[in-house]
């Protein structure tokens, strides 16, 4: 427990919070090494420079608020090393996320110095604690970023400044689609927790199961796709098609949306997941159904890409929904081409 606490709303320099924290003078996230804290800072003004936005989703899903924060690192692509393994392995280190919005400057910018307002303390969500996006770096390349997905504590405090912006109209733009090229991603394991730790976190209706925090699967769930995009990616490109993903906002929404694979040549769009559980090919349909509303001219096939050939009525349940099944077979893709 902290000896000094701040409560939601207050308003800090850096060197006052490492007096009550410890931590560092700056950085984007900063682990202490004297409490069992980790600062996460963000500053809405400067994050439009690096490609991104830090903030509040205004839509809700079933357990509550997302606070979308991009990890650290603003030039090539991130990692899961660092600082940014740190906070998806805070509850096992045995560690609180706690927030800080720039808003200002000590003495009216002449030190530099700036002040932070605190938002609260925040968890990961436990069922997808981070997603992977692409977006432009300082020097205007391409790159993989990770967005960590923060649940709030009680008691954070949500002010209009930290949402993301709505978009006013939908709108599609296309990227280069580019392997993911992060060592820590495909070699990460879950360390054992250095002490039990508990969250606070809205009770599930009708429900007396536990909930427990598990990252290490949704990691691996992340790592088995982006080895089966970068070698479906690698293919695609070695027969000389021009691969790309698409990034969607809709109108009055403020989450932004990407899609896996789409093949430019041939106007297809690809779902690929890391199983063959009737969950994944079912959430892989609705994906799919979902993007196609929003991309213009249509695209020619919705296929779903697998890493081996599902049961007889799974594959009747992807041709049934008017979509194509291609799988991995060794070293060639079964159903493609097209």
């Amino acid at each position: 427990m902290d000896s000094v606490q701040i409560t939601p709303g207050a308003v800090r320099t850096r060197a006052q919070l490492k007096a009550i924290y410890g931590g560092g003078p700056q950085g984007g996230i900063i682990p202490s090494t004297t409490t069992p804290n980790i600062l996460l800072f963000t500053d809405h003004k400067s994050a439009a420079d690096f490609g991104y936005q830090d903030g509040w989703l205004a839509e809700e899903d079933e357990a509550g608020p997302i606070f979308e924060y991009t990890g650290q690192g603003t030039k090539g692509d991130q990692s899961l090393s660092g600082n940014n393994g740190s906070v998806l392995r805070h509850v096992e280190d045995g560690r609180v996320l706690r927030l800080f919005v720039a808003v200002g400057y000590v003495d009216g910018g002449t030190t530099g110095a700036r002040t932070h307002r605190y938002v609260g303390e925040f968890t990961l969500d436990e069922h997808e604690p981070f997603v992977m996006r692409q977006v432009l770096d300082e020097e205007k390349t391409m790159r993989w970023v990770y967005v960590f997905r923060l649940r709030p504590a009680p008691g954070v405090e949500q002010t209009a400044e930290d949402f993301v912006p709505t978009a006013d109209t939908t709108f599609i733009t296309k990227v280069p689609a580019t392997p993911i090229t992060d060592p820590a991603l495909f070699a990460y394991e879950a360390k054992p927790a250095k002490a039990t730790s508990s969250q606070k976190t809205k009770p599930e209706a009708n429900s007396g199961k536990k909930i427990t925090r598990k990252p290490t699967e949704a990691v691996e769930v992340t790592r088995r796709e982006a080895e089966l995009s970068d070698r479906f990616l690698a293919f695609l490109t070695g027969q000389g098609h021009t691969v790309e993903r698409l990034k969607i906002r809709v109108e009055g929404l403020n989450s932004t949306f990407f899609t896996d694979l789409f093949d430019a040549t041939t106007n297809d769009l690809y779902e690929i997941k890391s199983n063959n559980s009737r969950n994944s090919i079912r959430m892989a349909i609705g994906q799919l159904i979902d993007y196609r509303r929003h991309i213009t001219p249509k695209p020619a096939n919705l296929v779903v890409l697998l890493p081996e050939e599902p049961d007889h009525d799974l594959c009747d349940l992807i041709t049934s929904a008017g979509m194509t099944l291609v799988y991995e077979d060794g070293d060639k893709f079964v159903g493609w081409p097209l």
